[in-house]
């Protein structure tokens, strides 16, 4: 399983991003797909998850302001996020739970600044 994360940058506050993350080299539904993130000096925490049928899942700090949604048939699950604060910053992950093992992406910076 391959995650392919992207749509990461440089916003001032208040502003927008969305992140996309495909999964490649899975056979089967994916049930959960989700992002987390990790800022310097922090432990990684739950941004979000979905599961396949679109149950959602959000972390307290975010709530109200990003939106995760998914496109099953791409295996693709993307994070939009809006409102942005300088506290968001931080390099966020994809994140499949599959098989009792947790695959990862690359990470992808997000800066919000003030």
């Amino acid at each position: 399983v391959q995650l392919q994360a992207s749509g990461g940058g440089l916003v001032q506050a208040g502003g927008s991003l969305r992140l996309s993350c495909a999964a490649s080299g899975v056979t089967y539904r994916i049930n959960i797909m989700g992002w987390y993130r990790q800022a310097p000096g922090k432990q990684r925490e739950l941004v979000a998850s979905s599961t396949y049928s679109g149950s959602t899942n959000y972390g307290d700090s975010v709530k109200g302001r990003f939106t995760i949604s998914r496109d099953n048939a791409k295996n693709t699950v993307y994070l939009q996020m809006n409102s942005l604060k300088p506290e968001d910053t931080a390099v966020y992950y994809c994140h499949v739970p599959l098989s009792a093992r947790d695959y990862w992406g690359r990470g992808t910076q997000v800066t919000v600044s003030s």
